[in-house]
C-alpha cells in the first residue's frame, strides 16, 4: 500500500496531538532554560529534588523570582518531608547569587512554562472533544459514558481519562501491549485509524509503517537490506515502546536483548517494533484481547538453533561438541 489517508476525525485529532507535542518540546525547553539561570545564580536546588517541575519545585523556583533570597524563607510553609534530601542540604543549596537580571530572566521563563503548559491543556480539550465524537454509542444508543480521572495528571501525561476512551473507541486494551501506553496508543490511531482491513495482511501493514525488511538482491543473491527513514509518527511511536523493552523481563524484553546482543540496538528496535506493530494489527483488526502467550518464544527451539550452531562453529576448528544429557 503505497499511501494511506485515515478519516476526518482522525486527521483532526493528529493536528491537536502535533500541537500539543510542539508545545509540549517548547516547554521542556523553557525548563532547560530555568535550571540554566538556576546554575547561574550559584543554586544547586535543581540537583537535590528528583522533579523541579513538581509542586515543590515550582513553588520554590516562582519564590525566587519574586525576589525572595533568604533560604529557609524559601522553604517556609513547603512540604519537604517526602524529598530524600535533608532540610540541611535543601537549605545549602539555595545559597547563591541573588542578581536582580537573574531574577528578572528567570520570572520571563516562568510566565513564559506557564503559557505553554495552559495552551497545552487548551489543546487536550480539543482532543477530548474529537475522541467524544468518535467514541461509539452505548447498548442503549446514549452517548457512552467515561470516567473521570482518579489520578494526578503528572508531567506530560493527559488530565482526562485518556486509556478509558481509548478502550471504548477500539474495543480492545492497546495499552495491555508491552511497551505501549495510552499516549502511544493515541498518537498510532490518530496516524492509521481503526479500519485495518485497507491492508490484507499484517506484512502489508509493517511494510506502510517501514518497519518491515527490504532485502536487496543481485544476481539472485542477497547483497543486503535497504535502510529507509520515515518520519511517521505512529512508526516512531512503535520504535519508541520497542527502545523501552530493554530492561522488560518478558518474551518481547528477551527477544530485544537477544537481537541487541548479535546485531545491533538498532536492528533490535526494529524487529521489536515489527513485532508490537503486528500484534497491534491483529488485536485491532480480530477484535481480540492481548495474549501474552502468543508472543512467547520457544526456547526450545531457540536452544535447538543455537547447538547447531555450535556444532557447526566445532567442525570448522575440528572439534566435537558433546551435549550433556
Amino acid at each position: 500500500m503505497s499511501s494511506h489517508i485515515a478519516e476526518e476525525q482522525y486527521r483532526e485529532l493528529r493536528v491537536y496531538i502535533h500541537e500539543r507535542n510542539v508545545l509540549q518540546n517548547a516547554k521542556a525547553d523553557t525548563l532547560n532554560r530555568i535550571q540554566k539561570v538556576l546554575t547561574q545564580m550559584n543554586i544547586k536546588f535543581q540537583h537535590v529534588i528528583s522533579d523541579i517541575e513538581g509542586v515543590t519545585g515550582m513553588k520554590v523556583i516562582q519564590r525566587i523570582a519574586d525576589g525572595i533570597t533568604d533560604a529557609e524563607t524559601l522553604l517556609e510553609g513547603i512540604k519537604t518531608d517526602r524529598l530524600k534530601a535533608s532540610p540541611e542540604i535543601l537549605i545549602k543549596s539555595l545559597k547563591g547569587i541573588f542578581k536582580v537580571q537573574y531574577q528578572t530572566v528567570l520570572k520571563n521563563h516562568l510566565i513564559a512554562y506557564t503559557f505553554y503548559k495552559q495552551q497545552m491543556l487548551a489543546y487536550e480539550q480539543l482532543i477530548e472533544a474529537v475522541l467524544k465524537k468518535i467514541l461509539p454509542p452505548d447498548n442503549s444508543g446514549q452517548q457512552t459514558e467515561i470516567k473521570k480521572k482518579t489520578t494526578t495528571a503528572r508531567k506530560n501525561q493527559y488530565h482526562f481519562n485518556l486509556k478509558d476512551y481509548l478502550h471504548k473507541i477500539v474495543g480492545v486494551d492497546l495499552t495491555e501491549i508491552d511497551g505501549l501506553d495510552e499516549i502511544a496508543v493515541l498518537t498510532i490511531i490518530s496516524v492509521v485509524g481503526l479500519n485495518m482491513h485497507k491492508w490484507p495482511t499484517a506484512e502489508h501493514f509493517t511494510s506502510w509503517l517501514n518497519l518491515a525488511a527490504r532485502p536487496t538482491k543481485s544476481g539472485g543473491k542477497l547483497v543486503g537490506h535497504q535502510k529507509r527513514f520515515t518520519n511517521n509518527p505512529a512508526t516512531q511511536a512503535f520504535r519508541l515502546a520497542a527502545q523501552t523493552m530493554w530492561q522488560h523481563k518478558g518474551s518481547l524484553g528477551g527477544l530485544y536483548r537477544r537481537l541487541s546482543h548479535t546485531k545491533g540496538s538498532k536492528k533490535a528496535i526494529k524487529a521489536v517494533a515489527r513485532r508490537l506493530a503486528v500484534i497491534f494489527y491483529h488485536m485491532v483488526k480480530n477484535q481480540t484481547s492481548y495474549d501474552p502467550k502468543k508472543v512467547m518464544i520457544d526456547e526450545q527451539k531457540l536452544r535447538t538453533k543455537k547447538i547447531a550452531r555450535l556444532q557447526k562453529e566445532a567442525e570448522k576448528l575440528g572439534c566435537k561438541l558433546e551435549i550433556a544429557a
